[in-house]
């Protein structure tokens, strides 16, 4: 029998949030994927519906329109980006085009759960920096792991699971201090949900460190996540390298003319953002109210870090029809999702013993 390469028997499995399981008489939430609850724009829908009758055709492999609306929106050139199915498709890539065996990763920990299957995948080796007791980033335990064998180092803002997010003065001073041999990767994929003070500007980052690669989706804000698309903004050739390793026409023709669709119906769709801010807000004050607390959340989720009683809330919720995010043994996500779910899992959050 033919082996695979000894590092990818370690890649670990990538566990999607599951459907909520029917209950009789009961309407089910599914709060498990960090999905934008609403459905398609109609524009938009109009406009996938159009490029899926040209199915039958295989998609621009060069992604012309699409980069073209993300250049005039961002201000960068078209060389400067790369897409992808989805931003995780672009970690991948990344890690692909510039690390190997001998080489580390260092990232927050727990943060995204596709960061070690792809850092294993690429057959580098990954450092994980445990994030601080409210869910944060300790840039400087992670500023302190960057050794000469680092290539890339992975910052999620806001960090996926726990939801806090980083300031632009603390990524500043982050990137200024790390080698400019070292990519800095900034995964924006909750970018349009942060409200707070002093926000990310990567692409002022940019501008100043060729070394930081941005990572966007439209997957989230957008509501396109059953399509797969996603872009990295990054100095010229760096976006050429993720180009070069790409899969040949991955990004679908439906996906690009939903995402220039939607590029072009920013209002519309960012109306809806602000309204599950607005719902994460109720939330959090439901669950405060409750005699709970979480991160600061600053995605379209909340973190309960409740270490061993994971399993018991994971189907204590389900058992009332809302699938959630549980991370064995340590916590859980919930997705911001419709109102009627927030107010049941307040209710059920108020007739439960809170963590001592």
């Amino acid at each position: 029998m033919v082996e695979p390469l000894p590092h990818v028997r370690e890649i670990p499995p990538y566990v999607p949030g599951k459907l909520p399981v029917a209950r009789p008489g009961l309407t089910t939430y599914k709060l498990s994927s960090n999905e934008n609850p609403y459905p398609p724009l109609a524009g938009v829908l109009a406009t996938a519906e159009q490029a899926a009758a040209a199915m039958n055709r295989y998609p621009d492999m060069g992604c012309v329109a699409l980069y073209d609306a993300l250049a005039t929106k961002l201000g960068v050139g078209t060389d400067q980006l790369a897409a992808a199915t989805g931003s995780v498709a672009l970690i991948y890539h990344l890690l692909s085009a510039y690390c190997g065996p001998g080489d580390e990763v260092v990232h927050a920990w727990r943060s995204f759960e596709a960061y070690p299957i792809a850092i294993t995948a690429s057959g580098a080796t990954g450092v994980k920096v445990p994030v601080t007791a409210d869910g944060r980033h300790d840039l400087a335990a992670m500023a302190a792991a960057v050794t000469e064998r680092t290539r890339v180092v992975l910052l999620c803002t806001p960090n996926n699971p726990t939801g806090p997010a980083l300031t632009h003065a603390e990524v500043a001073a982050f990137v200024d201090g790390v080698s400019h041999d070292v990519l800095v990767v900034v995964d924006e994929a909750y970018l349009e949900f942060v409200r707070m003070a002093d926000p990310v500007d990567g692409l002022a980052l940019l501008r100043s460190h060729p070394n930081v690669v941005l990572l966007r989706t439209f997957s989230k804000a957008y509501g396109l996540a059953g399509l797969r698309v996603g872009y990295a903004v990054a100095d010229a050739d760096v976006a050429g390298a993720l180009r070069a390793v790409s899969l040949p026409f991955g990004v679908s023709s439906v996906a690009q003319a939903a995402a220039v669709a939607s590029l072009a119906a920013v209002d519309e769709l960012f109306a809806r953002v602000d309204s599950l801010v607005a719902e994460r807000d109720r939330l959090v004050a439901g669950i405060t109210a409750a005699g709970w607390s979480v991160p600061e959340p600053q995605g379209n989720f909340v973190w309960f870090d409740v270490g061993d009683r994971t399993a018991e809330l994971a189907a204590t919720f389900g058992d009332a029809g809302l699938a959630v995010r549980p991370f064995a043994g340590e916590g859980l996500r919930v997705s911001v999702g419709e109102p009627e779910a927030t107010d049941r899992l307040v209710g059920i959050l108020e007739s439960i013993r809170p963590p001592a």
